[in-house]
């Protein structure tokens, strides 16, 4: 359920990548966000204790703010964001790979 609703965000992450460490960058990014999300599920008790009680907290609500928060910033930063639409990916300068001819099965090359 969690890459249906984020599972979009790794794609975006890519497009902003320097081209130099696109494999990687969006990875580490992603990770670095598990991270700095890691100290939520504190901040999310504290809040569910202001919002209810220390026997009953309510968890539902401070949940949802945190959600709510989350999606709008995906939003922003998305808006915002850049879009590398219509690029090329193998510069004109680079060589275009090489292509290797396999040799029939069974035959050979003389």
């Amino acid at each position: 359920m969690v890459q249906g609703a984020w599972g979009i965000v790794p794609v975006h992450l890519n497009e902003l990548s320097p081209t130099d460490v696109r494999g990687t960058f969006p990875g580490f990014a992603y990770q670095l966000g598990n991270l700095f999300a890691a100290e939520i599920v504190f901040l999310e008790a504290l809040l569910a204790q202001n919002l209810g009680g220390v026997k009953t907290p309510n968890y539902a609500s401070a949940l949802a703010i945190f959600s709510l928060g989350a999606f709008l910033a995906v939003i922003i930063f998305a808006a915002i964001g850049r879009e590398a639409k219509g690029i090329e990916f193998i510069k004109a300068d680079e060589e275009e790979p090489m292509k290797v001819e396999m040799a029939p099965s069974g035959g050979t090359y003389s």
